[in-house]
Parts: C-alpha cells; sequence; structure tokens
C-alpha cells in the first residue's frame, strides 16, 4: 500500500499535535520519533473511544445526529487505516536494515 504526500498531510493534520516545536535558546528542536509515535497512537485511540461512545450514544436514543455519527466513524476509520499503512512501511524498513549487510 503507498502512502500518498497528500494522505501522509491529511493524517498528520488530523493528528495535530505530533510534531509541535520545543523552543530552547532560540532552537527549534523536533520531539522524539518514539514520542510522536505515542502521540499519535494516543489520537487513533481517543478518535476510536470518541466514536465507541457516540455509537452507544446513537443507539440508546441520547444523540439523534448521524452526519456526526458518520464523521466520527470516518475520522477513525482514516486514522487507523493511515496508522497500518504507517507500520507496514516501518516494518519493510525494519527489515531492509536488518538484510543489510556490515
Amino acid at each position: 500500500m503507498s502512502i500518498s504526500p497528500m494522505a501522509m498531510k491529511a493524517y498528520t493534520n488530523a493528528l495535530e499535535n505530533g510534531n509541535e516545536f520545543k523552543s530552547q535558546k532560540n532552537e527549534k528542536v523536533y520531539d522524539d520519533f518514539s514520542d510522536t509515535i505515542k502521540n499519535s497512537l494516543k489520537r487513533v485511540n481517543d478518535m476510536n473511544t470518541e466514536k465507541n461512545q457516540m455509537i452507544k450514544a446513537f443507539a440508546s436514543g441520547e444523540n439523534e445526529n448521524v452526519h456526526e455519527l458518520m464523521i466520527a466513524m470516518q475520522k477513525s476509520s482514516v486514522a487507523m487505516q493511515m496508522t497500518t499503512a504507517v507500520r507496514g512501511k516501518v516494518m519493510e524498513a525494519y527489515k531492509q536494515i536488518m538484510q543489510t549487510p556490515f
């Protein structure tokens, strides 16, 4: 599965707090890769939790807004698909690195 630049930009915009800048003596420092992954996975999990809560609220009759429910379901689905695609690319890179002779 190929990840297009447009899809990757949409994914990062959806997660919003992946690579925020920290200032130290007027220098811009990026978050660690592991922190970025943890934050991204947390946001995907939060989207999934929100979707599940909205489904329960809709099923119990507390909320009758179908549009918000469908939007939450689509956001969760796209985030999960992108997470799976990124995981696949990371695994491919890891396998390639492991096969590299030293």
